[in-house]
């Protein structure tokens, strides 16, 4: 089922949280079409490259699928390098005709870089450490940097209170969250 441009699909959640020894990626699992919750248990956050490398989407599912696909390719082909890999996706997602109708957002991190990518060519690193995307990414975002400096938190309890905050502010958010972990 895909809703027309610019439709009435809403949903997700994706914060990144990098403290300490930790990066954290955390997805809620809620899907939404217009008022009706379409799924509830969706799986947003993935590991690949391997499992060195966790990525977050948000936007469409068929999308999003589309847009890990090429960038396992592009892990692949330039030997697990993140940086140049997904430079490389944005050059392709920006000018590929096909690509560029593509509406989804990711966040991805390894061991040393957490980065956001968008359709229109964007590969930015975030500050801080702290990326929120989606629907919800802002108040996840909000409350993580709220959080973040607070001794005795790590990464993965930063990421969940952030999501749990989220969930409670945003309609398109619950609080069945995916969490991957990557320690440094």
């Amino acid at each position: 089922m895909e809703a027309p441009e610019g439709g009435p699909w809403h949903g997700t959640t994706i914060l990144s949280v990098r403290k300490g020894n930790q990066v954290v990626m955390a997805g809620d699992g809620q899907v939404s079409f217009n008022q009706t919750v379409m799924k509830s248990n969706a799986r947003k956050v993935r590991r690949v490259g391997g499992g060195s490398i966790i990525a977050g989407f948000a936007g469409s599912t068929a999308d999003a699928f589309t847009l890990l696909e090429r960038l396992e390719s592009k892990l692949e082909r330039h030997q697990g390098q993140l940086m140049r890999a997904c430079v490389e996706l944005a050059k392709d997602w920006r000018t590929d005709r096909y690509l560029r109708r593509l509406e989804a957002m990711m966040a991805v991190a390894d061991a040393n870089i957490s980065l956001v990518l968008t359709g229109v060519g964007d590969v930015l690193e975030p500050e801080r450490g702290l990326i929120g995307i989606g629907s919800g990414g802002t108040y996840a975002l909000s409350a993580a940097r709220a959080l973040l400096d607070i001794d005795g938190l790590s990464a993965e309890d930063v990421a969940r209170r952030s999501m749990a905050i989220a969930a409670e502010i945003c309609v398109y958010t619950n609080a069945q969250v995916t969490v991957e972990t990557i320690e440094l």
